[in-house]
């Protein structure tokens, strides 16, 4: 690789959160530097930061003086969550992302505030204005100047970026720079997150036609999701047991991206039902089943990603041209204030009603799905569907583990038996699986020089990297370190 070139990497190398990577572009007399993200730390990496540094686990750790921009991925918070922290560190440089995540991170980095700073409307108010002055939107796959033609002695540096689309969640993006010194020319390729094939809503990532480095993520790099069609038919049996035994369905899911998946597949199966000639009992009463969203921030985003539905695949876009409303359908409830979610709760616990209820976290590491687990986790009718990864130390991994081995779960301090079905909808994942990933690779025309694999747990980094070097055994293939 070229000595001009460097990566540092300041989270998502011990785990799946904190996504931070510099990329560090060397003139004879100076440098320049670009951020990739921005992530909040979660689960047992946030636990071991919080252990070797109790003062300020989420503070920005690193000198930040010579970064000219960040370039943001997308907008889930494991990459933009510290970005609050970062300008309070006194970052002051533009904030480059696609429109699409342009347009949905402000409400996420006014949630993060209110969540993990403070609800004080003047500091709510100062850290939105900020990011709004240096935030710039670009447009997908159009190159966008960073540093132009500055002479530096003998050399001539010059930097530019591309966003291409990710499949991950609206707007997400893997991003590429081209860098110059002189006539010497690099291209990096950060992946961020990439999305699953054939996932609903979005289209797959296109894998680009080269380049000398890439960065990649590495979630499911050692499985493989199941099909559509499979995971589509599990979704369905489940909610048939749901409404056999008037239980309740609780699917914890992020409020970007996994969301509206489901309730887009949701949809699907209703209509299906509505169409078919032969329904048995338990899909007649499914038809009717109450599908609840309970979470203020997802109900948000929904409608946004309804409001930039000509950034959906070719068969979402369809539905909508057919005059369906795959995120807005009659049996859809959205819940919005405090007192309506536990007055909800109540209710269903009161009626012993069937019903889904998507809520977050998809962790399960707070939001109101932790009231949902506190109330319904020990009955046996309840069914719980994990849809996304969930980070070891995180509630949802304690559940999803032992779970199916009649285990216990701590909620809020207080110890609850995990009565309740187990179930995990790997297909759901709005994460490329390892086949996926090594298409990405494979694809490229022109392969990489080089390969750092960061973003996953140590085994999923391993498998990655074993199938990589065998895919391309004259890359240099390793794991990211900190």
């Amino acid at each position: 690789m070229s000595s001009f070139i460097s990566i540092v990497h300041h989270g998502a190398v011990t785990g799946v959160t904190g996504s931070c990577h510099r990329l560090v572009v060397r003139g004879e007399l100076s440098s320049v530097d670009y951020l990739i993200d921005c992530g909040l730390f979660q689960g047992a990496e946030l636990t071991a930061l919080s252990d070797n540094n109790s003062n300020d686990r989420l503070a920005i750790n690193f000198d930040i003086s010579n970064v000219k921009a960040l370039i943001v991925t997308h907008c889930h918070i494991d990459h933009v969550g510290r970005i609050p922290y970062l300008l309070a560190a006194g970052f002051s440089g533009s904030i480059y992302c696609s429109k699409p995540t342009a347009y949905l991170l402000p409400e996420v980095i006014e949630d993060a505030v209110k969540v993990g700073v403070s609800r004080s409307p003047s500091i709510l108010k100062a850290v939105l204005r900020r990011l709004k002055q240096q935030l710039v939107a670009v447009e997908y796959n159009e190159w966008q100047l960073l540093t132009a033609d500055r002479e530096q002695g003998a050399d001539k540096l010059t930097v530019k970026v591309k966003f291409s689309p990710a499949g991950h969640i609206l707007g997400s993006a893997y991003v590429s720079f081209d860098c110059w010194r002189a006539k010497e020319k690099q291209r990096v390729i950060f992946s961020g997150d990439l999305g699953a094939c054939h996932s609903p809503l979005l289209a797959a990532p296109k894998p680009p036609f080269g380049c000398n480095k890439l960065i990649i993520e590495s979630t499911y790099g050692d499985k493989n999701h199941s099909s559509r069609k499979e995971r589509r038919q599990l979704l369905h049996q489940v909610l048939r047991k749901c409404v056999v035994d008037n239980g309740v369905v609780l699917i914890p899911a992020f409020s970007i991206g996994r969301t509206q998946e489901l309730l887009y597949e949701i949809e699907q199966i209703l209509h299906q039902i509505v169409h078919s000639k032969h329904n048995g009992a338990s899909d007649n009463l499914l038809s009717h089943i109450d599908v609840i969203l309970d979470s203020p921030l997802a109900a948000k985003f929904t409608q946004h990603y309804r409001t930039l539905s000509g950034y959906w695949d070719k068969e979402a876009r369809r539905k909508l041209n057919d005059g369906r409303h795959p995120l807005a359908f009659e049996q859809l409830t959205t819940i919005d204030s405090n007192a309506q979610h536990l007055s909800v709760i109540n209710y269903l616990k009161s009626r012993k009603l069937p019903a889904i209820v998507i809520a977050a976290s998809g962790m399960c590491t707070g939001g109101r799905i932790v009231n949902y687990l506190k109330a319904f986790i020990e009955q046996p009718t309840t069914d719980i569907l994990f849809s996304g990864y969930q980070a070891k130390g995180t509630t949802g991994s304690v559940i999803q583990r032992f779970g199916p081995a009649n285990g216990f779960v701590e909620l809020d301090n207080k110890r609850y038996n995990i009565n309740a079905g187990v179930y995990t909808l790997s297909g759901y994942s709005a994460h490329a699986d390892q086949k996926d990933l090594l298409r990405f690779v494979s694809r490229m025309r022109n392969p990489p020089e080089e390969i750092v694999i960061v973003h996953g747990d140590d085994e999923a980094k391993q498998a990655l990297k074993a199938k990589l070097r065998g895919l391309l055994p004259r890359c240099e293939v390793r794991v990211g370190k900190g």
